[in-house]
């Protein structure tokens, strides 16, 4: 995970091969990433197709939903090119959101709530054709 250096958190680094998942959807959220370099792609399965949902680079960050909300992944992440990310673990989210303004807290939850809802919303449709 993280370790302290002269009082200073400093995020662990992971280099991710093309094609390496990161994290798969329903998985348990334990960290959000930063891109440092590389392409990560987001994506949903559904009925065993893959729908892209976007692509995080350089500065991006990703996988922070699960933290906010404490809910399964919603997506599955995929290095598309070697790519080189920063682990946000939980622990230090979840202190990051204690000092937080409690009224951004509850707008960063509902946010993600309406997301979510109109994710399963999308997917809907898909589930109930012949």
């Amino acid at each position: 995970m993280s370790n302290q250096k002269n009082g200073l958190q400093v995020l662990d680094r992971k280099t991710y091969a093309e094609e390496t998942p990161i994290f798969r959807q329903g998985d348990p959220g334990n960290a959000a990433y930063v891109v440092q370099s590389g392409e990560v792609e987001i994506w949903t399965s559904e009925d065993g197709e893959k729908r892209v949902l976007g692509v995080v680079k350089a500065g991006g960050i990703f996988g922070e939903m699960a933290l906010i909300d404490n809910s399964p992944r919603m997506a599955s992440a995929t290095a598309v090119k070697s790519s080189v990310c920063s682990a946000i673990p939980d622990r230090m989210f979840q202190e990051k959101m204690d000092q937080a303004d409690t009224f951004i807290v509850a707008l960063l939850r509902i946010f993600c709530s309406n997301i979510r809802s109109m994710q399963a919303a999308a997917e809907e449709p898909a589930k109930s054709k012949p």
